[in-house]
């Protein structure tokens, strides 16, 4: 049940981290630093995420890319640079986090961590390029605050709930998988014979 717990947990913050990193770890940080999440012992290691300095990167990142994502297009150009920070991100807090099991498990775990923030991001990152294609502009920042509240508010429940975290991550990576087939598909028909 440990190992689930922990899975859940670091898989949840690798998901909503592919949406908006900075504030999902200022999200975690906060809360844990004033007591509003209380962790496990096997997530007894994600407490680095309280450091005083860990807070004040979070919170100047978050703060800038919640001003850059309100922007069309310019949300874009920051995606695609966070198409590496993302994962990468995700993959170090997961690394963190797995300290104590088996070496195999622990790199298991920090690829699958980085895999799900890499496709949460890819998901994201699609999205936006669509609602980019809007003349006007409010529909950008809507879909730039619905994303600030479920990275705020995901952050928090996969913490605070793994197992459902966990739920969520499987559903994602489920959904996201039929989506991508179907993709790769309609591409593949409209695309012109070689």
């Amino acid at each position: 049940m440990k190992t689930l717990s922990l899975l859940g947990a670091v898989t949840g913050i690798a998901l909503f981290s592919g949406i908006r990193l900075y504030a999902t770890v200022l999200t975690v940080g906060v809360c844990l630093r004033y007591g509003l999440l209380r962790l496990p012992p096997e997530l007894s290691s994600l407490e680095i995420l309280s450091h005083p300095y860990v807070l004040a990167a979070a919170a100047f990142c978050a703060a800038v890319e919640f001003l850059a994502d309100k922007i069309p297009w310019v949300d874009s150009l920051w995606d695609s640079i966070h198409a590496f920070v993302r994962p990468a991100g995700a993959a170090l807090i997961a690394f963190a986090a797995v300290g104590s099991l088996p070496p195999a498990a622990e790199v298991a775990i920090v690829l699958l961590c980085g895999g799900v923030a890499f496709s949460s991001h890819a998901a994201k990152s699609g999205a936006r390029l669509a609602v980019n294609q809007s003349p006007e502009p409010f529909s950008n920042v809507l879909v730039s605050l619905v994303e600030d509240a479920v990275a705020v508010g995901g952050g928090y429940a996969a913490v605070a709930h793994p197992f459902a975290a966990l739920a969520a991550v499987a559903a994602f990576l489920l959904l996201f998988a039929v989506l991508a087939r179907r993709l790769i598909r309609r591409f593949r028909r409209k695309s012109p014979p070689a």
